[in-house]
């Protein structure tokens, strides 16, 4: 997914939460859903600005000497902009786009 086009809002939202828990029947189950998609998504996020980060990078051997980067800047500046990973998971479980499954769940139905 496309962080950058997300249509997450920027800001605290408050959901409903009987139409959040109405996929699991369960708001925690819910909110554990929602909470380990918001790590992979700040996983992803962080390892893509890293690399990002790493092409401008500048090696120099003089600590005393204070280089500012303006690209670094700009594109650490970009991602502080971008819509919080825990926002994103919501907006993402709640336009069921997100796959989950539980194990437990399954265990008893096939019994």
């Amino acid at each position: 997914m496309d962080y950058k086009k997300s249509n997450a809002p920027l800001s605290t939202v408050t959901w409903d939460t009987q139409e959040m828990s109405s996929q699991t029947g369960n708001i925690y189950e819910t909110v554990m859903i929602i909470g380990k998609r918001a790590n992979q998504i700040g996983v992803e996020m962080k390892e893509e600005l890293n690399k990002k980060l790493q092409e401008f990078a500048s090696y120099t051997d003089n600590l005393e000497e204070v280089f500012e980067n303006r690209e670094q800047i700009e594109i650490s500046k970009f991602y502080e902009r971008l819509p919080k990973p825990s926002l994103l998971a919501a907006q993402e479980f709640s336009e069921v786009s997100v796959y989950y499954r539980n194990p437990a769940k399954d265990k008893q139905e096939d019994e």
